[in-house]
């Protein structure tokens, strides 16, 4: 297509470029395309269809034009001049925007920009001198914007409340727009040079909207990378705090014309509380919005705060009744046992989840208080040092996201009261008045027999899941072999319920014995006695009353979020990791993928062939050289050399490695989630946007300044 292109242009000094070369640096002008091949489905991007070629070009122009060849010529033009282009300016605009309407309900998933290329929309109609300004203007405001997201500058100030009656202080964003006008900027001194020094030089509102332009212009580049590798995987993070209102973040997984599977971050969704509302959102935002065509989307996962997981469930429900294809999956960057905790509905496993982040947040925040931990535990373990050594090693790291949460937390238990009833009474000034507020109201939290029962018998409902959840966050082997070993842990689980009252047994007298130990009193909580107000049945023991309220619930919904998350179809995709040579090595090469393959059948540039070349892939690894390593992962395959000669096996690991469950093999490619991670940690809640969050975030994207400009030209004449 790109050659055809090349020639219908008659651009001779195009033709030694490569299809990539001209796909990344050049661009065609939407004017060479029939109107029945176009659909503008937004104004950032003109959408084409797949067998779309430029057919209308004027080659005869230049000889009746001997200055045709200078481009972009600026010249001053006269008044009846000037009124003349605005008149045809104005008419071509509503001319544009009748065709957009009428051709709005196509929305193909190839696309072009309407910028750059062998001639530009602009050389049409020559710039005014008052034109030509004004865009230079807008290109400093925009350059001031961009710094201020990729340097994470906020845009507010001082607060009114900070400063005298009397005093006005320019916020950041016109604090960097003087600072530029006094270092040269010869454009911006004349725009302001006569206005008042109170004004703001740039509304609030006009911030937002260029804000707005900037994200969906820098969004616009890592969606156009989702397009041209067609599938892909939707992937939200915890819910967060934007300036006052819930977010929803959202990042996409795709693989790029490197053969890399990366993970970006797109952006901040708005957060409902009532889930068929947000679902309706999210699919509208993602395709309308966003311009992603979801018949391509392979996977989805949902990484949610506890209290937050039966929501999402159903969004994840609404999107599989229309695109059955997105599977859903757990997602690699969150164990299994830790997602399993924050979706049991049961309050009592909410408030000890939250506990816990505190309890760590609050260590970690103080070296002091780490140190104050470790001694604490070697004076616990002088009998046990390789576990007291152990346990240590874990409190300088983010154990809250372990496997093995619970059992850390239950070993730890004892050490954190004591450090922390130690601290909460030192009457010393070592430690400040908040450390010793939050040390006591934690160490009681911590005392408190309804979070002792809480922790124990998670630890022990979660050992079931724990080695199959390591399992789902290793080596592409261990993954494939996780897959088969499901039906082992329901089986495991089933069997636990049918004899809760044994297994409960056990884990509550564990629970009493902690108790015992911390010198708590085992009793009902207080909360379910003042509801009874002294009327409950004499009969209600602690025992019962935890095997009722939290054992079996917990059991049953752990038993049944297995059976959700690991669904047929997402068994039989991971079943196709066979094609992985190492795993097909294990096998003794006596695999048969081909029966797992056909919920990807649509997905293959050549379906019919692929039991033959699935027999030749076999073989070839079968009677490989003696010297040659198996390739380990599907990061490995993807980029073997002669990957190419086989493309329904390098279609089917594309596909695979999109799904969520599968890890990021090279970590550089997956900096979108940490990225994320560390705008929220550095940025006050108050101080966060999403549109200056997705610049930060997004740094290392390029950015065309001449597009936005002319973006906001269009959106505000």
């Amino acid at each position: 297509r790109c050659q055809r292109w090349v020639e219908n242009c008659r651009r001779a000094d195009l033709e030694d470029k490569t299809p990539d070369q001209l796909n990344k640096h050049y661009r065609l002008c939407a004017k060479h395309f029939e109107t029945s091949m176009i659909c503008r489905s937004s104004p950032y991007r003109t959408v084409l269809r797949d067998n779309a070629v430029p057919t209308i070009f004027d080659l005869t122009s230049h000889l009746n034009n001997p200055h045709s060849r200078h481009r972009k010529r600026i010249k001053e033009l006269s008044e009846d001049e000037i009124r003349t282009l605005k008149q045809q300016k104005i008419d071509e605009a509503f001319e544009r925007k009748q065709a957009t309407q009428e051709s709005n309900e196509n929305n193909e998933q190839n696309t072009v920009s309407e910028e750059g290329g062998e001639e530009q929309e602009e050389e049409a109609v020559p710039l005014t001198l008052e034109e030509r300004e004004n865009k230079d203007y807008l290109k400093s405001l925009f350059e001031i914007l961009i710094l201020m997201g990729k340097q994470n500058i906020p845009l507010d100030g001082h607060n009114v409340d900070e400063l005298p009656e009397g005093i006005f202080t320019s916020d950041n964003f016109q604090a960097l727009l003087e600072y530029r006008i006094n270092s040269g900027d010869e454009v911006l001194r004349k725009r302001f040079e006569m206005t008042a020094v109170n004004l703001e030089y740039c509304s609030k509102t006009q911030q937002k909207q260029m804000l707005e332009i900037c994200e969906n212009c820098v969004r616009e580049e890592t969606l156009r990378e989702v397009r041209d590798s067609h599938f892909f995987s939707i992937v939200t993070d915890e819910v967060v705090d934007i300036a006052g209102e819930e977010h929803l973040p959202v990042l996409v997984r795709f693989v790029d014309d490197s053969h890399n599977l990366r993970e970006e971050f797109i952006g901040f969704l708005p957060y409902e509380a009532d889930p068929e509302i947000l679902a309706v959102k999210f699919h509208a935002t993602i395709t309308e919005k966003w311009g992603l065509n979801m018949e391509y989307c392979r996977g989805q996962a949902y990484i949610v705060s506890s209290g937050f997981a039966s929501k999402m469930k159903i969004v994840a429900t609404r999107l599989l009744e229309k695109y059955p294809q997105a599977v859903y999956t757990l997602c690699s960057s969150c164990a299994l046992n830790v997602w399993l905790a924050k979706s049991v509905p049961v309050v009592g496993v909410s408030i000890a989840l939250g506990t816990i982040e505190e309890v760590c947040c609050l260590f970690n925040q103080s070296p002091q208080l780490l140190v104050e931990l470790e001694n604490t535990i070697s004076a616990l373990f002088q009998d046990n040092e390789e576990k007291g050594n152990e346990l240590k090693k874990i409190c300088r790291s983010q154990w809250t996201g372990r496997h093995d949460t619970f059992e850390v937390l239950v070993d730890l238990l004892q050490a954190l009261v004591l450090c922390l009833d130690a601290v909460s009474s030192d009457l010393s000034v070592r430690w400040n008045n908040f450390t010793v507020s939050r040390a006591f109201v934690l160490s009681s939290a911590l005392t408190d027999f309804d979070f002792i029962v809480t922790i124990v018998i998670m630890k022990n409902v979660l050992s079931f899941t724990r080695a199959f959840g390591k399992n789902l966050q290793g080596q592409t082997s261990d993954v494939f072999f996780a897959a088969g070993s499901l039906t082992a842990v329901l089986h495991s689980l089933n069997e636990v319920m049918e004899n809760i009252e044994v297994y409960h047994e056990f884990w509550f007298e564990e629970a009493t014995n902690l108790a015992t130990k911390l010198d708590v009193q085992i009793k009902l909580p207080g909360k379910f006695r003042r509801v009874q107000q002294g009327n409950f049945d004499p009969d209600m023991t602690s025992e019962n009353y935890y095997k009722e309220i939290l054992s079996v619930p917990t059991v049953e919904h752990i038993i049944q979020e297995l059976k959700d998350i690991f669904s047929e179809q997402h068994l039989k995709a991971l079943k196709c990791l066979s094609l992985v040579p190492s795993v097909m090595g294990q096998l003794k090469f006596n695999t048969s993928e081909e029966h797992h393959a056909d919920m990807f059948k649509n997905d293959l540039p050549n379906p019919d062939t692929l039991s033959a070349e699935l027999h030749c892939w076999r073989i070839k690894w079968k009677h490989r050289g003696k010297d040659i390593e198996l390739p380990a992962t599907i990061y490995e395959a993807l980029h073997l050399p002669d990957i190419k000669f086989f493309p329904n096996v390098y279609a089917l690991l594309k596909v695979l490695c999109l799904l969520p469950v599968m890890k990021v093999e090279n970590e550089k490619y997956g900096i979108g989630r940490k990225r994320l991670k560390a705008y929220l940690k550095n940025t006050l809640t108050e101080q966060r946007s999403s549109n200056l969050a997705l610049l930060n975030i997004n740094f290392d994207i390029k950015h065309d300044l001449d597009l936005m400009v002319d973006t906001y030209i269009k959106l505000y004449p």
